[in-house]
């Protein structure tokens, strides 16, 4: 398989793997999309002009009902079903046009979770109605001052005769302004002083919704709303207690999972654009492209943007093969949750680097993307959250390795119903994964797989012999290192598993590699200059440090440089 076929091009784009109407679907987004053209984006874009035209697009086609409602669901529309693979695929075709157009795709995904979960019967019905006729959902878990803390939550529910009144404000809610369907975390205050936690289904129409403002300025509309003696029935109420925190737990695992495919197409548009410009534009007598640190700058680029793409189209599969038995998909979520989206960042970063000036023009897709892109591991939570949801993985990857089949590419037009049955979220440690030896072992004629190895070794050494004592695994400043670190061996783990499924070239995956051996320096070169950090501890980092092996880069240089015109999107 060549690089280049993993990468979005709208004008070449045709996902033979999928069925005929999903492929219908994802060509007319992209030519609503390219009919609009570059300037009715950039313009709409700052002026900050709310996207309606987009949702009226969305209701029309029933986008988001096809694609983010179960099969089987009563008052669903036909060919609905939740399907990681197209939901992938859609998400990474929105970023690629614009951080403006995912995100309410995004946050109707977050608002859908509880309910699909819910074993509530009516407000899964009238939810599925709504999303039939057109409308978006809105996740409200947020509050103004505790954030997602949501044991300090200041929505309060008080009992009535014939249900309850909500009242309390909630913060950060995109779709906010128009979702029929609002997921609202809150709490039912009691006697004894023990509060009972509950989901329930609200109405951003309803008048005891008061709609505040928009708390961004931007063409995303992200709410805050206040509840005044709003009226929640037994027929709203989606969940009760625990069921009620693993709900927000399960619906995260979930919807963030788009988190890394947007990331990819605001990349990928960005690097089309960065590999044209720079490739026609002459400086000193030269092409642009003829300077060693551009050529360098775009290697790296081009490496990551592979490799962010390799893991998450293999992450696909786990999610899909999901069931009570293997859970691996939880930290692979969290990985493209914290890992790909700040790879998106860097490439996008090396992009504008290059382009330089160009990067701050009003005319341009790289513009946009390199204001937006850094929402993505920050808005949609913080790196810090997922690399200590990351850590708890960590004992079962490295020691605990069980013998596990292989889990196939999964692009079948299938629901996916585990993801709305996946139980209390908890049990993280008894996750188990398989061993990862074996495929980096495989791999290990490629020169820069072969030095990540030898930096996996110091690192397993410093956990067996110079083992974090409980004040370090306390202390998240020197764990987040290390869980760095341990993200590394994860992300090669799954882009060597892709890799080897596609047939990739090896010169490009030893490239991938040559910045995951970058990038482990550098964090192990942060982890020794912890405070806590012991002598022998600094002795196993000084001992991981390495710098990429010396290979030939002219497989990617070819592959970038085939980009230069590939696509570009009409005025």
């Amino acid at each position: 398989m060549s690089s280049s076929d993993l990468l979005l091009n709208p004008h070449t784009y045709n996902p033979t793997h999928f069925d005929d109407e999903t492929r219908e679907l994802l060509a007319a987004t992209i030519a609503w999309f390219e009919e609009r053209g570059l300037t009715k984006l950039t313009e709409d874009y700052y002026g900050k002009v709310f996207y309606q035209e987009f949702l009226d697009f969305v209701a029309e086609k029933q986008l988001f009902a096809k694609f983010l409602t179960p099969a089987g669901q009563e008052g669903a529309v036909d060919g609905a079903r939740w399907d990681t693979a197209r939901v992938a695929a859609f998400s990474e075709i929105l970023g690629f046009y614009g951080l403006n157009y995912w995100y309410p795709w995004q946050v109707t995904a977050l608002g859908l979770g509880p309910v699909w979960q819910s074993e509530n019967p009516a407000a899964r019905k009238i939810t599925a109605e709504f999303m039939a006729a057109g409308e978006v959902a809105a996740f409200g878990l947020s509050d103004k001052d505790h954030g997602a803390d949501v044991y300090s939550t200041d929505m309060r529910l008080t009992p009535t005769d014939d249900g309850y009144l909500a009242n309390g404000g909630k913060y950060y809610i995109g779709n906010g302004n128009c979702a029929r369907t609002v997921s609202v975390f809150g709490r039912i205050d009691s006697a004894d002083d023990k509060p009972e936690y509950v989901f329930f289904r609200a109405d951003s129409t309803h008048p005891a919704f008061e709609l505040i403002k928009n708390i961004v300025p931007s063409q995303m509309y992200v709410a805050a709303f206040q509840l005044n003696d709003y009226p929640v029935r037994e027929e709203d109420i989606l969940h009760r207690g625990n069921d009620a925190f693993s709900a927000a737990m399960n619906t995260v695992n979930v919807g963030k999972f788009n988190l890394c495919f947007g990331g990819i197409g605001m990349a990928t548009h960005a690097f089309y654009e960065a590999i044209t410009h720079a490739s026609n534009r002459v400086l000193y007598g030269a092409a642009v492209t003829t300077m060693p640190h551009v050529r360098a700058a775009f290697v790296e680029a081009y490496a990551r943007l592979t490799g962010g793409r390799l893991f998450s189209d293999r992450a696909i599969d786990y999610f899909r093969e999901a069931n009570a038995d293997d859970r691996r998909y939880l930290l692979y979520n969290a990985v493209t949750k914290m890992k790909v989206t700040t790879e998106s960042e860097k490439i996008i970063g090396l992009l504008t680097e290059v382009v330089a000036a160009k990067s701050f023009e009003k005319d341009n897709y790289i513009t946009i993307a390199a204001n937006d892109v850094r929402g993505l591991p920050k808005l949609e939570g913080t790196v810090a959250v997922n690399l200590a949801l990351i850590n708890k993985f960590m004992p079962a990857y490295l020691f605990q390795a069980a013998d596990l089949p292989e889990v196939p590419t999964r692009r079948d037009a299938a629901n996916d119903d585990f993801l709305f049955k996946q139980g209390p979220a908890r049990g993280l440690s008894k996750v188990r994964f398989h061993d990862s030896n074996a495929e980096f072992a495989n791999a290990s004629h490629i020169k820069n797989v072969a030095v990540f190895r030898e930096q996996i070794t110091e690192f397993m050494a410093l956990l067996t012999d110079a083992t974090p004592t409980a004040e370090q695994i306390g202390d998240m400043s020197f764990m987040l290192e290390v869980g760095q670190l341990f993200t590394q061996i994860v992300y090669g783990h799954l882009i060597l598993e892709q890799a080897r499924i596609t047939g990739l070239e090896d010169e490009i995956v030893d490239q991938i590699f040559a910045t995951i051996v970058r990038d482990f320096s550098g964090y192990a070169v942060s982890l020794y200059s912890k405070p806590l950090a012991t002598d022998d501890q600094q002795k196993r980092m000084i001992a991981a440090i390495r710098r990429p092996a010396e290979s030939d880069d002219s497989v990617t240089w070819e592959a970038v440089s085939a980009l230069s015109g590939a696509y570009s999107m009409r005025d």
